[in-house]
């Protein structure tokens, strides 16, 4: 709501801005969602790593 609000303020301040940034906003959303996906996996491939690091002591301890 508050980003909305913003952009009407800038809509009757400066209605050009307003224009370029309602059209270069969908783009930079395209250009940047292949890093939001990297950062996903790389997230994922560390959980992953210290789940295999701590499955030796999860199995001792269910063993013990």
């Amino acid at each position: 709501m508050a980003g909305f609000l913003l952009f009407c303020i800038l809509a009757v301040l400066c209605w050009p801005l307003a224009l370029v940034a309602l059209i270069l906003f969908p783009l930079v959303w395209l250009l940047l969602l292949p890093f939001r996906l990297l950062g996903m996996v790389v997230a994922g491939v560390f959980e992953l790593i210290g789940a295999l690091f701590l499955l030796p002591a999860k199995i001792l301890k269910a063993l013990l």
